[in-house]
């Protein structure tokens, strides 16, 4: 029984990792070779991530709990801006400077708790985002195609990003929660918000006249799917899993993702960006492992004040 648990979750696992590779790299084909609007896509994704989320909970994958809509509805424009910001980046900016951008999540989202909850990190987490944003910043800085509007979209969804994170790790905790429960009420709230937006930014009209073809169709259909297989196959796994294995999973996808990208994008590194990305990687791994320690740590100390017995 074990072992049959134990290849169903790396199944799992190498479900989330192909799912996770492949809509980057659709997203921006269809970005780069179709031309579909973005923010329209956006919209199409959250749709169908709902429909795949109704059609999830009729199998019982997961329970619908109920929560009030003002409850969850700041936290919703919060994801809906963060998605509709992180793929302009991935639209205007190469996949290897988008996966970069998103790189900065991690040192943003602890000043975010610094400032924001007076959360403490130990010194030696503080040390490790050294290197991640110092790898960031040489990236960027020699990335011949970056310029200022494309820096904004980075920016901005990073910023929206891990805004998020640090919001939804709370609302998780105070609604009880798991992700696909918030997922259920982000996703349509996120779509009827966009519904609005997108006649101001991308007129529909526009965006029929075009004359879609059957494969390019279908394409945005499938790019839609696979957007809700990979929040479903992550959440599969979540759990099942070492915080050790689940960050690892992440190291091999970034490393993927890049090389994919310099496959079907041909996409080149000057050596500067490339030694950019390993202190970047480097302070990742680094991050993971000290703060995978302080957590044990506190566990530890958990236990040892708990009685032994109870009278």
């Amino acid at each position: 029984m074990r072992l049959n648990k134990g290849i169903v979750t790396a199944f799992q696992l190498i479900l989330n990792v192909f799912f996770s590779i492949l809509i980057i790299l659709l997203n921006k084909w269809l970005y780069v070779n179709i031309g579909f609007p973005n923010i329209t896509l956006s919209m199409i994704h959250f749709t169908i991530t709902f429909i795949g989320l109704i059609i999830s909970e009729k199998f019982d994958v997961f329970c619908i709990k109920d929560i009030a809509i003002k409850e969850i509805f700041f936290i919703s424009m919060i994801f809906c801006g963060s998605v509709v910001f992180t793929n302009l980046s991935l639209a205007e900016n190469t996949v290897s400077t988008y996966q970069m951008a998103k790189m900065l999540i991690t040192p943003c989202a602890v000043i975010m708790q610094i400032i924001l909850y007076k959360k403490h990190f130990s010194t030696l987490v503080r040390i490790t985002l050294v290197p991640i944003t110092l790898g960031v910043v040489v990236t960027l800085y020699h990335d011949m195609q970056l310029n200022f509007i494309k820096t904004v979209y980075a920016v901005v969804g990073v910023l929206l990003t891990s805004l998020y994170q640090v919001m939804v790790n709370r609302k998780q905790r105070e609604f009880q929660m798991d992700p696909m429960q918030l997922l259920y009420y982000q996703a349509p709230i996120s779509a009827v918000l966009l519904f609005f937006v997108v006649p101001l930014l991308e007129p529909l009209e526009q965006t029929f006249a075009r004359g879609w073809s059957l494969i390019e169709t279908a394409l945005v259909l499938v790019s839609g799917i696979v957007t809700f297989l990979v929040n479903l196959t992550s959440y599969w796994f979540i759990g099942k899993t070492t915080p050790l294995t689940y960050s690892m999973v992440g190291y091999y996808k970034f490393c993927l993702i890049l090389l994919s990208s310099s496959l079907v994008f041909e996409e080149t590194l000057c050596i500067y960006q490339a030694l950019g990305i390993i202190l970047t990687l480097a302070g990742t791994i680094l991050y993971s492992h000290v703060k995978m320690r302080d957590t044990q740590a506190v566990q530890n100390k958990d236990k040892e004040k708990r009685p032994l017995y109870s009278i």
